[in-house]
């Protein structure tokens, strides 16, 4: 997992401690138990926990790493206060107290006031909180915001916004794309932009990627997305928040990839190919045109079609059909 310095993109608000978070979150005294109040450094995942920091953890677990001092759980199931946690609060509804939380913890771009200045310089917008190597080439209407980290020989084409990212060395980034932007986060049952989880992760792109025209890349909600070095994407495609996707990739256009899929090493995805959220895509994959993939890929597999299957009983089914006069 990537590291990061999420205050370098997402300033600090105010400050906590665990014991702040019972009021702030309308917590029952009867239903949480706190051995440390520490400061609340950081927001924490099951993939990557930080020391000092929350984790949101919906539905019941056991996970004797969260049994440190250094934690606080934030569960909607009671049966998380009984694991042997430090620092267990239960709350009613998960969702809205992430929400509560992270809105009154940070500043971000989802909420007002997120603080940034720009300076004008060669015809596009670049923060004066970046960090932006002088041999960069940067076309003409960019903004590059806080915290974007940009390493040597990058070339950014026209119009392009960049948020919340790390670029490594030696890539190049096509016109009209944005990196860095908001993740599909809301809660199913309570919709609308006043109900948005707030994303506050970060893109990390790999070094020597190509990133093609009109694309989106989201940022991870808590984590990175990533796209690992030597990777090819093509124009008009989407790839959601916490998406990882390995070294050595290429992905032709119109291929959507929903949030928290796991793609692997040296996979080739063709156009207007479409990925369901959640799902592992071993190594050395290959996926055909328009192909629509909603389960797990083992490496080395060839799939086409909707819902995506190995490729030669995909080919045997459409004979079948066209036999049978369809």
């Amino acid at each position: 997992m990537v590291e990061f310095d999420r205050k370098s993109f997402f300033p600090k608000k105010k400050v906590f401690f665990v014991k702040d978070l019972i009021d702030l979150l309308n917590v029952n005294h009867d239903k949480c138990n706190v051995e440390n109040n520490f400061k609340i450094e950081d927001i924490s995942s099951l993939d990557y926990l930080r020391d000092y920091s929350v984790i949101f953890i919906d539905g019941e677990l056991k996970n004797s790493n969260l049994k440190s001092s250094n934690y606080c759980v934030i569960t909607n199931n009671e049966n998380n206060l009984n694991y042997g946690y430090k620092n267990t609060l239960l709350v009613s509804n998960l969702s809205n107290s992430y929400n509560q939380l992270i809105n009154n913890m940070y500043y971000h771009e989802d909420n007002a006031l997120f603080p940034d200045e720009f300076d004008y310089i060669n015809g596009s917008y670049l923060s004066k909180f970046s960090n932006i190597d002088e041999s960069v080439s940067i076309g003409k209407n960019c903004v590059i915001g806080r915290g974007v980290q940009i390493k040597p020989n990058v070339i950014i084409k026209n119009n392009v916004v960049i948020k919340n990212t790390i670029i490594k060395s030696n890539t190049i980034i096509c016109d009209n794309t944005s990196i860095g932007t908001s993740g599909f986060g809301f809660n199913f049952n309570k919709r609308g932009a006043s109900n948005f989880n707030p994303q506050i992760g970060i893109v990390f792109i790999e070094e020597n990627c190509h990133i093609g025209s009109n694309c989106t890349i989201d940022r991870g909600k808590i984590d990175s997305t990533f796209i690992g070095k030597n990777s090819m994407i093509d124009n008009i495609v989407h790839i959601a928040h916490n998406v990882i996707i390995s070294d050595n990739a290429c992905i032709a256009a119109q291929t959507g990839i929903s949030g928290s899929v796991k793609i692997g090493s040296n996979v080739t995805i063709g156009g207007q190919a479409g990925f369901a959220g959640h799902i592992l895509v071993g190594d050395n994959v290959i996926v055909a045109a328009k192909s629509g993939v909603t389960k797990n890929l083992k490496d080395n597999t060839v799939v086409a079609g909707f819902p995506a299957t190995d490729i030669k009983k995909w080919k045997r089914k459409i004979i079948k059909e066209r036999k049978d006069g369809y």
